[in-house]
């Protein structure tokens, strides 16, 4: 698979990437880094240890079920919108789904290579989660608390769905396209994809800070040598998909889960 490096700006058009980037970032996981900075300060400042408190993920957001649906679906849908705007920015000059790897030329490669992925990063991320919490630098992460109705289901996927693409797109798609523009080394680049995953994860503990930058070296490298997206998004929502849909089976049965 023939890899072409972006090639880089100067000038004018160097300050105008820039600018973009910090725009698309402080709308999307940027702003979420900051807020996930702020959430790990007051942790660590509360009275309780951090292994003692709880970080819910996909929490119900009214008691009255169809109102809450509401807003677990609107979530998602507005979630989704700076992935629309970083690909329209990209699409001024290129094609971007071509540019991304989101289009369907190569299906068995990206469902293959999505699978993998996420094995890789799989079990080795329940030990560290396991691990950072008993030495109590995580706190509890409750993946779904969804209330037991027939639409948590779909709802839970279609948020792994939303997770995978927004983080993708943005972090490693989109980022490492406008940094190799800004002339950035291949190692910050990686780098700064990879600590900026970790960065919005903080709000979880260090652990979740550590197991995600680790992810964010692997995807950032793998979408570096292939230029594909789309394994990344099938690997990331397969992963969220078994946190949120196995904690909600199995939370009652596993005593460490809870």
């Amino acid at each position: 698979m023939t890899v072409e490096l972006a090639p880089p700006t100067t000038g004018r058009a160097q300050t105008t990437r820039r600018n973009e980037v910090l725009l698309v970032l402080g709308v999307s996981l940027g702003q979420s880094a900051i807020y996930a900075m702020i959430s790990i300060t007051a942790r660590l400042t509360a009275s309780r240890p951090l292994s003692q408190q709880t970080a819910t993920l996909n929490a119900s957001q009214s008691p009255r079920p169809y109102l809450d649906l509401t807003y677990q679906l609107l979530g998602i849908f507005f979630a989704l919108v700076p992935v629309l705007l970083a690909i329209h920015l990209l699409n001024r000059d290129r094609d971007a789904r071509t540019t991304l790897g989101l289009d369907r030329r190569h299906p068995v490669f990206d469902l293959l290579s999505g699978m993998g992925l996420a094995a890789l990063i799989g079990l080795p991320g329940i030990l560290l989660y396991v691990g950072a919490r008993e030495i109590g630098i995580n706190a509890n992460v409750v993946p779904a608390a969804l209330p037991d109705l027939w639409w948590a289901v779909p709802v839970l996927i279609l948020a792994a769905a939303q997770n995978a693409i927004l983080e993708e797109v943005i972090v490693v798609g989109y980022l490492v396209t406008r940094l190799e523009e800004l002339g950035w080394r291949i190692r910050t680049i990686i780098a700064a994809s990879a600590l900026l995953r970790g960065s919005y994860h903080l709000y979880q503990g260090f652990g979740g800070f550590i197991g995600n930058a680790v992810m964010g070296v692997i995807f950032a490298f793998f979408y570096l040598r292939t230029r594909r997206v789309l394994p990344l998004v099938i690997a990331h929502t397969l992963l969220d998909v078994v946190a949120f849909i196995g904690y909600t089976l199995l939370k009652d049965h596993w005593s460490w889960l809870r």
